[in-house]
């Protein structure tokens, strides 16, 4: 019996680069049954409701082996619905978001960097928990539980062991933050007592930013681990060091399903110009099959777009190119067909 995966466009660019995703997936052959499926606020706009998920989309959701979010826009207004992103992480407990960061050689050449960051991702800030005080005052709550740390942190761990990595970085505000950080920090320790070959240092989230920018090889096999607000900060300054968010990829990932998505959000002002960077909804989408079992595919596609983007003939805008959306899949595919066929 085949793997299934619920497929979302999203919004803005999303149809764009997840078309390119499917085409590339078809092209090598995926065995994975893609089911395309609506959500965002494009489709809210249109039907109202509750939710930018509508009840159909969930139920393929929760029928499939896995889901991709295309880039889906949240509206910031206090009545309008939350995230899907956060409405799927929360729905399906998909605790750990993580966000792989490697230069291309091409783009970066001063530099050599590949770290990961793994983002808590069902508490902290992104609970949703806020109250007025007053018409003049409001409050947030910051959520953090042992167990949630705990989950968290020792799937970072496992993730370190799989790949031979030897350093976690712990980002907090403990010296501020006591109590919440401090259950944080506590489960960190506790983990790594269970994992003495893995050294373990923490950073104040303020310090961590200006050490990313001034030396960020320091972090390189090293796992990074953070709340939900501030390793969304740090990952997305870290996408910005490689070159643009347009690379980077991204799981959110549970104990029985897992979403992939591209890091970035749907600029809806580049919506339909065949002009944005379709590497990170590929290799997201590549990630997504070999968690399926499709291993062969993902590495065929992560070694193609590899070459595409370092050749640098057919690359996007964002990357020093002037190639289409279409063009640079296109020239993934044609590479990534080949490696499959030696």
């Amino acid at each position: 019996m085949g793997k299934k995966a619920a497929i979302i466009r999203g919004d803005g660019i999303g149809p764009e680069i997840v078309d390119s995703m499917l085409k590339v997936l078809k092209a090598c052959n995926t065995q994975t049954e893609l089911v395309l499926c609506e959500a965002g606020s494009e489709q809210w706009e249109k039907h109202g409701g509750e939710t930018y998920i509508p009840d159909a989309t969930m139920k393929i959701l929760e029928n499939s082996d896995a889901g991709f979010k295309g880039p889906t826009t949240t509206i910031p207004k206090p009545n309008s619905p939350r995230s899907v992103a956060v409405t799927l992480r929360q729905k399906f407990d998909l605790y750990a978001n993580i966000r792989p960061i490697k230069t291309y050689k091409r783009i970066t050449p001063d530099k050599t960097l590949d770290f990961v960051c793994f983002r808590e991702a069902t508490e902290g800030l992104y609970t949703g928990i806020e109250f007025k005080v007053s018409d003049d005052a409001a409050i947030a709550i910051r959520k953090i539980t042992r167990q949630g740390s705990s989950r968290f942190i020792n799937s970072a761990l496992a993730w370190a062991k799989k790949y031979h990595m030897s350093k976690m970085v712990a980002i907090t505000k403990r010296n501020i933050l006591k109590v919440t950080d401090g259950i944080f920090w506590e489960e960190v320790e506790k983990a790594a007592k269970a994992n003495p070959g893995i050294s373990v240092e923490e950073l104040y989230i303020d310090n961590m930013t200006q050490q990313l920018v001034i030396k960020p090889e320091q972090f390189n096999g090293a796992v990074l681990v953070s709340t939900n607000l501030f390793m969304d900060i740090i990952s997305e300054l870290a996408s910005g060091i490689i070159g643009s968010i347009g690379l980077v990829y991204s799981a959110n990932m549970g104990d029985r399903f897992a979403m992939f998505e591209a890091a970035h959000g749907s600029a809806p002002s580049f919506k339909g110009l065949n002009k944005v960077n379709p590497t990170a909804a590929i290799l997201s989408g590549a990630w997504m099959v070999e968690y399926l079992g499709e291993t062969h595919i993902k590495d065929a596609i992560f070694a193609a777009t590899d070459q595409v983007i370092n050749e640098g003939k057919y690359v996007t805008f964002d990357i020093g190119g002037s190639a289409t959306t279409t063009q640079m899949t296109d020239a993934i595919i044609e590479i990534a067909k080949q490696k499959l066929q030696k």
